[in-house]
């Protein structure tokens, strides 16, 4: 079986060196264009890239799917399958039925809950204890199609995006080729999706900003999801400072109102309990542990964390 690899960031690096190793024959590797990053905006490769130069495969970087060259390319290739891993643009129908055994996709949630682009960022922040991996034949719909397989996977207190989309990846990689061997030798009958969906859109840097008029254990989940990226935030004196990792405490408190502070720990109150910073990042600072922040400061019971830069409500 040949095949195509459509995939850009780390979490489809696992799937792509399993089917290496497995000995899939990879004709190409599609990925999404370079882009500007860092602050120096530098023109940076995505991690599927960087990993396919490293084998020697052919990777083709359209800027748009529909591109008449692009898809001229992808027919001469003819694979008997593509497969997909948080590709990043929606394939239109001329590629989705071009292979003989159709489209995969991989999937990081228990379809149909958390059809989208970041499943896994939202099955944190809403407080799900499970979630998994689908594999799925692709039809023209947003993560609609039938089900080929599917594993579950526990929701630890500590996971964040970036932990549980590792996780998420390995066990993807594993069931890709499960999925694979079922497919090629005629034993796997896709499954429509059943039961309600729900759906994961698409994150951006301002949707990490915190609302501490909710609980503890509610503002706990969203710092965790949005762990690494976007980044869970909130203004303090007009500083924007992220927030990396907290713990809920069973104590009354004010929402964002700074409750307690000592050299190493800092308590602030949500609407119900409070919760303790462990880890914080300064704008234009690393992460630091909150006892190397406090130090030098004067932060002071009663401060607020606000929602704006002003120090004003929204």
């Amino acid at each position: 079986m040949n095949l195509v690899y459509f995939g850009t960031p780390e979490f489809a690096v696992t799937p792509l060196k399993t089917l290496l190793n497995s000995g899939y024959e990879v004709l190409a590797v599609v990925t999404q264009p370079d882009r500007q990053s860092g602050r120096g905006r530098h023109i940076s490769a995505c991690p599927v890239k960087i990993e396919a130069q490293k084998s020697g495969i052919e990777t083709l970087q359209p800027l748009k799917v529909r591109n008449t060259e692009f898809l001229e390319k992808l027919r001469s290739l003819n694979p008997s399958v593509i497969v997909v891993a948080a590709y990043g643009q929606i394939l239109p129908p001329e590629i989705i039925h071009l292979p003989r055994l159709r489209c995969i996709n991989i999937h990081a949630s228990l379809l149909p809950k958390y059809r989208g682009a970041a499943p896994v960022n939202w099955s944190i922040i809403n407080g799900e204890k499970k979630t998994g991996i689908t594999t799925m034949l692709m039809d023209e719909g947003m993560d609609t199609g039938p089900i080929l397989l599917q594993e579950e996977v526990e929701i630890t207190s500590d996971d964040t995006a970036g932990s549980l989309s590792v996780k998420l990846s390995r066990i993807g990689a594993d069931l890709l080729i499960r999925t694979l061997n079922q497919l090629e030798n005629g034993i796997i009958k896709p499954v429509p999706q059943a039961g309600e969906a729900s759906y994961a859109p698409l994150l951006k840097k301002e949707d990490g900003l915190i609302n501490w008029s909710r609980s503890a254990r509610e503002i706990n989940n969203f710092i965790r999801g949005m762990n690494p990226w976007p980044g869970a935030y909130g203004f303090l004196e007009g500083e924007r400072i992220k927030i990396l990792k907290v713990v809920s405490l069973d104590e009354n408190g004010e929402a964002g109102i700074i409750k307690r502070v000592s050299k190493d720990e800092l308590i602030v109150g949500a609407v119900k309990d409070s919760i303790s910073i462990l880890e914080i990042q300064p704008q234009g600072k690393p992460v630091m542990a909150i006892r190397a922040f406090l130090q030098g400061r004067k932060i002071r019971e009663g401060m607020r964390f606000s929602l704006t830069i002003e120090g004003t409500e929204k």
